[in-house]
């Protein structure tokens, strides 16, 4: 039987966490995305975005999740990015097929204890596509509160990356703290 297993990300894990990302955009970002850019290169482009990332991590921290050396799933935080709203959940996707396994979970615990233990404020939020009501939900549960509606920032600054004008919603948790204990990451 598989043993799931976490751990830090570094620079050679570039490719497979940009390969999950992009497959996990094109699953998901649908009709907030342009099929254009959904359609396209983008694991170039998230190679090249993950390579920076995790060759010269600064103020943040990438965790893997592993079945057999295989990655199931990837949290990346940045520490402290907001004043007022903490440190930032960028990215936390899940290999579609491991979906409803509890990693996601147990990656949003290992989040929040890396906020603990690294920012300087206990506070954490993310942004999640209106569309995407699975996630809401998922973070609902897991005690966020949805605070504030924006627009999505175009990938990479390019606006014709977007389909039209799609809106995400600012999930907040005041204390990280309460987070990490209610979910019990070891």
């Amino acid at each position: 039987m598989a043993s799931l297993r976490f751990r830090s990300a570094g620079a050679e894990d570039a490719d497979q966490v940009a390969f999950l990302h992009a497959d996990s955009w094109r699953r998901h970002y649908r009709g907030a995305y342009a099929d254009s850019f959904l359609d396209g290169d983008i694991d170039t482009d998230r190679r090249s975005v993950w390579s920076g990332r995790l060759a010269a991590p600064a103020r943040s921290a990438t965790i893997l999740a592993e079945y057999d050396d295989q990655l199931a799933g990837f949290v990346h935080v940045e520490f402290d990015k907001d004043p007022r709203w903490g440190s930032l959940v960028d990215n936390l996707h899940v290999d579609y097929r491991q979906r409803r396994t509890g990693i996601g979970t147990q990656l949003l615990a290992r989040a929040a204890n890396a906020v603990i233990g690294e920012a300087n404020s206990n506070a954490m939020y993310l942004w999640v596509l209106q569309q995407n009501t699975d996630a809401q939900h998922f973070y609902r549960a897991a005690g966020g509160s949805s605070v504030e509606t924006a627009a999505v920032p175009p990938p990479g600054g390019d606006p014709t990356r977007l389909n039209g004008t799609p809106k995400c919603q600012r999930m907040a948790w005041p204390d990280a703290s309460q987070l990490a204990g209610s979910l019990k990451a070891d």
